[in-house]
């Protein structure tokens, strides 16, 4: 039974109920946007610094090991050389670079593989293949990759000159610190130049292939798109793999710890 005591008295001030008021959930920011986007891009891709692997290891996973090399190298090689043997059979060409870029999406989709990359693959060879049909010019089969070259290096040029290095923003997700990495100078120093050397990656890629696409020189555009591929993604792959673990050492890397 309740007292007088018990009951609220009219007109008095009553606590307040923080638990009658649910807190009202913070906005995403855009850098966290980013930095799951990227993260996650790079995690599928075997690029987890938190993972304990060798540097062979993560490079060989991030080229996707035979498979993914096959997938990224064979369309364009079979391009090249069709369009070369053939006296420029455009079509021949293309159809065949398109035709394999489908058996390898449908080879993930009967083995129940992860299809994106393939897929992603299927995609970009479908769409360039279309454009080079439109005009007629087989140097157009190129644009898209040209295309690509010039967005992601000037992306990361200006990621990294406005502060906000690409490279940090996924590795500060995959690291769970967010942005705190900005506070520590030898990060926002590492991270820059690693943002700067990726994108002098593609900015060389598009300085080498435009002047060949420009002069309409199809099979050597071709040739040095396949040679400025995966050789030089490679290297700049475990370099970037190499400097994040310097800056994030496992326990078992630390001095006095096990």
């Amino acid at each position: 039974m309740s007292t007088s005591e018990d009951r609220p008295v009219p007109g008095a001030s009553q606590p307040a109920r923080s638990d009658l008021v649910p807190p009202t959930p913070e906005e995403p920011k855009a850098s966290d946007l980013i930095g799951q986007a990227l993260g996650g891009a790079a995690k599928r891709a075997g690029l987890d610094p938190a993972e304990d692997a060798t540097t062979g290891r993560v490079v060989w996973r991030a080229m996707g090991g035979w498979r993914g090399i096959a997938e990224s190298v064979l369309p364009g090689l079979v391009f090249v050389v069709l369009f070369t043997v053939t006296a420029q059979d455009l079509v021949l060409s293309l159809v065949a670079s398109v035709g394999l870029a489908a058996v390898f999406t449908v080879i993930r989709l009967i083995q129940r593989s992860p299809v994106a990359a393939a897929f992603g693959g299927l995609v970009a060879t479908g769409v360039a293949a279309a454009l080079a049909l439109f005009t007629g010019r087989g140097v157009d089969n190129f644009v898209p990759g040209l295309i690509t070259n010039a967005a992601y290096g000037t992306g990361l040029l200006i990621s990294a000159l406005v502060g906000w290095s690409l490279i940090g923003v996924a590795v500060g997700f995959l690291m769970n610190e967010g942005t705190a990495w900005r506070a520590d100078r030898r990060k926002r120093r590492a991270f820059f130049w690693l943002t700067i050397a990726w994108s002098a990656l593609f900015f060389a890629r598009l300085a080498v292939q435009l002047p060949l696409y420009l002069t309409d020189q199809t099979a050597a555009l071709g040739t040095l798109k396949l040679v400025m591929g995966l050789p030089l993604f490679a290297p700049l792959v475990a370099v970037t793999w190499l400097a994040v673990r310097a800056l994030y050492p496992r326990r078992a890397d630390v001095p006095g710890e096990s």
